[in-house]
């Protein structure tokens, strides 16, 4: 991006950023991850500052988009995050699976789905710690039946002698308990938790299978790391020395002063659960504020913006010298927020670039209007966290 892009290219990143589809295509429904990138935007990025062969980072990896788009245009990717449950679902939409691991899955799915039964005696019901705790608010009168649906469904996946089929059969559980618990106000009946699941295993399964020959393509294939780990001291882990030949960062940090529940359902109204956790496999046990670099009602986000400053000084330390930064971002309270992101990131040693399009606003950057927004989110109305913004950073100069 030293030189200026062509209009046609301006168009196309400009058309993507401003993309109101809903996100879908590939792997990206294999889970609903809240603040989900735009895959045409995506898309458009990775097109127009690297090439085939390139290394892409996603320090915040989130749902996965990044990696997906990336490795669907034959480039390498990693991606890390702090959050267990989204390393884990960037790795299963991120896995190159056979038609034999598919048709295994496709398998696994209709046998399992009419065994399904809250009359069910096959898995005891336990009442450990661990146990109470991922499944909080998921054992009351109308939602244990799901809950025992799911357990029902976990227990069987040890038929799977394959990791990364295991891993996509997980992936199936989780999508069809959120769709039966998450931001609902009636819980599914048990048929309709077993046509669910048969139903999302077959789009699944068709998705991975679309992603899995786009990558095929290449040669050589694209290599996916998916990490759970922070960026801060990225640069000192020694399984990221390839990183200094990463040509773009492309990521959405977490939003600041902003609501996101990036680490729990909410079921049956504001009650949370830490069942996505439980269904993955994956380890949790940290507050909401782990997950969005610090209280988002801490007076002046100090917290946030330390967090921000030293993810991006170790990312600024691990990258190639001419590495592009793009990340999409929102603000509870823009005014005050992006000023004191953008010295943040000056301090970290990255400098702001511009890239005039046709519909930047008056600051010079191009913004555009949330859609998808969770109930939780959409019943603010208007708040300076509905709006995006994009912003282009390069290396400082030593």
């Amino acid at each position: 991006m030293k030189a200026s892009l062509s209009d046609e290219s301006k168009d196309r990143l400009e058309s993507g950023i401003l993309s109101t589809a809903r996100v879908g295509g590939l792997t990206h429904n294999f889970y609903r991850y809240p603040a989900r990138f735009s895959p045409e935007f995506v898309r458009a990025a990775v097109q127009e500052f690297t090439k085939e062969g390139d290394l892409v980072y996603d320090p915040f990896v989130g749902g996965g988009t990044t990696l997906v788009e990336a490795a669907a245009l034959g480039r390498s990717c990693i991606g890390t995050d702090i959050s267990s449950l989204a390393s884990f679902i960037s790795k299963t939409k991120t896995t190159i699976f056979s038609d034999e691991q598919l048709a295994g899955i496709e398998q696994w799915a209709n046998t399992i789905a009419p065994l399904l039964s809250a009359a069910s005696a096959s898995v005891p019901t336990s009442h450990d710690e661990i146990r109470v705790y991922y499944q909080r608010n998921i054992n009351g009168r109308t939602t244990w039946r799901i809950r025992k649906l799911l357990e029902i469904g976990l227990s069987s996946i040890e038929s799977l002698d394959d990791l990364d089929e295991q891993c996509l059969a997980r992936c199936i559980l989780l999508k069809t308990g959120q769709w039966a618990l998450d931001c609902r106000s009636e819980v599914p009946s048990t048929k309709e938790f077993q046509t669910q699941l048969i139903s999302y295993a077959e789009e699944m399964v068709d998705a991975a299978h679309e992603f899995s020959s786009l990558a095929r393509r290449y040669s050589p294939r694209p290599k996916v790391m998916c990490v759970h780990r922070s960026a801060i001291g990225i640069e000192q882990d020694s399984r990221f020395q390839s990183l200094r030949n990463a040509k773009l960062v492309l990521t959405s940090p977490p939003y600041p002063g902003l609501h996101v529940l990036y680490h729990r359902w909410q079921v049956m109204g504001r009650k949370e659960t830490a069942a996505p956790f439980w269904i993955a496999g994956t380890q949790d046990g940290d507050g909401g504020s782990f997950y969005t670099f610090g209280d988002r009602k801490q007076a002046g986000l100090g917290k946030y913006f330390e967090n921000v400053l030293a993810a991006f000084t170790s990312i600024h330390a691990a990258i190639d010298q001419q590495a592009l930064v793009v990340q999409m971002v929102a603000f509870s309270a823009p005014e005050w927020q992006l000023p004191k992101y953008l010295e943040a990131m000056s301090m970290a040693g990255f400098a702001e670039e511009r890239i005039s399009m046709k519909s930047q606003s008056s600051d010079g950057r191009v913004w555009r209007s949330v859609p998808g927004r969770k109930w939780y989110a959409s019943m603010m109305g208007k708040t300076g966290g509905s709006q995006e913004v994009v912003l282009f950073h390069r290396k400082t100069l030593a």
